[in-house]
């Protein structure tokens, strides 16, 4: 079982990582987007990930190994016991990047104020790209662990022939 919980691990990390690139992409596709449902330019979103500890030591406390919590884990669900073991990494939130927007003056352009300024998004394509290589990077190497942690169980089931 806890073979399966490392690779509840890695999964969490590849979801979050795909959840960044998707993000960086949306980013790029609106860097000049002057016009949202909100009014105003487009702003930036950036993901924001945080620790998913494993709470199950936590929730049974002291009585852990007692004959009451051992009943109460023997009844519970494969998948509530998955619930409450789940580590790895988990999307806190998508936040809007703060940073401002870029002035340009153009009085023709539909969306210039009375001094003739519009404001493009705060995206900059240089740091979407960087941002990108790194999620594609972070991708990689924890599918590398997935699938070195595939060989293995498949090596130690051969261990038995």
């Amino acid at each position: 079982m806890a073979f399966l919980s490392h690779l509840d691990i890695t999964v969490s990390a590849l979801s979050a990582q795909r959840l960044r690139t998707e993000v960086i992409q949306h980013n790029v596709a609106n860097a000049t987007s002057t016009r949202t449902a909100n009014g105003g330019p487009y702003r930036r979103q950036v993901v924001v990930f945080s620790e998913n500890k494993p709470f199950r030591n936590l929730e049974l406390g002291k009585d852990y190994v007692t004959h009451r919590s051992f009943s109460r884990m023997v009844e519970m669900s494969l998948e509530q016991r998955r619930q409450r073991q789940l580590k790895g990494v988990q999307v806190y939130e998508i936040a809007e990047d703060q940073t401002p927007f870029t002035p340009v003056f153009d009085p023709t352009h539909p969306d210039a104020d009375e001094e003739g300024y519009y404001y493009l998004p705060n995206v900059e394509i240089v740091t979407e790209m960087a941002d990108m290589l790194a999620a594609t990077r972070a991708y990689e190497a924890n599918l590398t662990i997935f699938d070195e942690m595939k060989n293995m169980a498949a090596r130690a089931l051969t261990i038995g022939r």
